[in-house]
Parts: C-alpha cells; structure tokens; sequence
C-alpha cells in the first residue's frame, strides 16, 4: 500500500487504511478452513431444470484447483449449504471435500460443530457467502468474504470481498489470497512449474 505523505506527515486516512489492511492480513494469516457456500459461491447461483425435472448446475473449473491447492497446502475445505442437491455431492466427492452439509437452514451451529470437530476457533476459519442466509456465520467467523456480486448487506459485513463473482473463479481467488499471505502460494506451485 502507498504510504501518502502530506506536509511530511502520514495522513490519518492512510494510517487509518494501513492499520485495517494489516488487521486483514492477521486474520488471512490465521486461517485453517474455508467454508463455503454452494449456490451464487461455487456456481453462478442459477438453478436450472431439465424436462425430466433434473438439477444442473456449473463449476469453474479454475475454483476446483484453488480448492485442491489449499488442501495440498495443508488446510482444510467444506461446503455448507442450505439446498440439498446431488450434483454438489459428485462435486464434493470429485474434490476430495470431506465436509459437506447440505440442507442446512440454520448455518451458524452446523458451522460450529464443523470447528469443534476439527479442534478450530472461529478466528481460524474463513466463510464465502453471496446472501442472507450466510450473514450468521460470517458475523462468527475470522474472515468473512463475500463474491463481488453478493448482495449488498454480505458485501458490507465482509472484510474480503472477492473480483470474481460467484461461479466465475471467486473460490480460486480467496485461495490465492490466503495463500499468499500465508506465505503459502509458492509451495504449492512447485509440481507446476518447470525450474
């Protein structure tokens, strides 16, 4: 972040900007699981039938990757959503996601027996949300994001707020954010790249 100088001095909004960003950066730094979100997160929060009545939904490919790099990073990935749907356990099960609730109407206690299970505090878990429903376990949780086209009261209660919208790479862009603050993204690059 650039450092505005006015008349020798730090300005108070830049001080003001640089202590929340490295607040932002603790909490990033801290995370050991990424709970998300299914429908407007992991998709684009269509919901689309066939004749036969049969549910399709869409993953970004890039989302999936992000998902396998953070688990070979080490931590952990899960998915908590109130829809219940088919196409969502082949997905998590192709990933290799081991938390999966789905049908879930109240978040914030499915989302604490998933930490105290694995021994977290909520200040070591991250939750990406797009609505309403989501805003309970984001008001609990260290860092809660939000994709860049999640309604307006998600955006504001999110301390990260992703480019990408949901659907369309939002989960590999956290990854990579976390990663990077953790330190983390270059050593999961190495089976990537060539030198």
């Amino acid at each position: 972040m650039p450092i505005k100088i006015r008349n020798g001095k730090l300005t108070r909004s830049t001080l003001i900007g640089m202590t929340a960003h490295m607040k932002l950066e603790q909490r990033m730094q801290q995370i050991e699981l990424i709970l998300s979100d299914v429908d407007g997160v992991m998709t684009d929060g269509n919901i689309t039938y066939d004749n036969q009545g049969i549910e399709t939904k869409s993953f970004h490919v890039r989302d999936g990757l992000g998902i396998k790099l953070w688990q070979r990073a080490g931590h952990r990935f899960g998915i908590l959503t109130a829809r219940t749907s088919h196409i969502v356990k082949l997905r998590a099960s192709e990933l290799g996601i081991e938390i999966v609730r789905q049908g879930v109407d109240q978040k914030f206690p499915v989302a604490m027996q998933i930490m105290e299970s694995l021994g977290l505090k909520p200040e070591q878990v991250c939750y990406i949300g797009d609505d309403l429903t989501d805003l309970e376990v984001m008001n609990r949780v260290g860092l809660p994001a939000s994709v860049s086209d999640g309604v307006a009261e998600v955006r504001s209660a999110a301390k990260l707020v992703t480019k990408a919208t949901g659907g369309r790479g939002a989960i590999r862009e956290l990854v990579e954010i976390l990663l990077e603050s953790q330190k983390r993204w270059a050593d999961v690059l190495v089976d990537y790249s060539n030198s």
